[in-house]
């Protein structure tokens, strides 16, 4: 069963967090520490400080969705802590 991943970066030269989804963590990674463009580009020392995974693309995606609409970083960092 494939499985899919929610992420959360953290960037120390922007002091802040980007979340996403995908399939591969590590190739999403570079693909972020490498773009030209976007938010991720503006800086190349994202680290991954979260995930979960989850067997369908849907349930991630869900997920993603739901901890962007906090909009709240504390929230976030209390869901990182745990």
């Amino acid at each position: 069963m494939p499985k899919f991943y929610v992420y959360i970066l953290f960037s120390e030269m922007l002091d802040k967090y980007y979340i996403g989804s995908t399939k591969d963590i590590a190739t999403r990674l570079e693909k972020h520490r490498q773009s030209k463009k976007g938010f991720t580009a503006k800086a190349r020392d994202w680290i991954v400080v979260y995930s979960e995974n989850f067997e369908s693309r849907q349930e991630a995606i869900k997920r993603e969705r739901q901890i962007k609409k906090w909009k709240s970083r504390k929230m976030i960092e209390k869901l990182i802590e745990k």
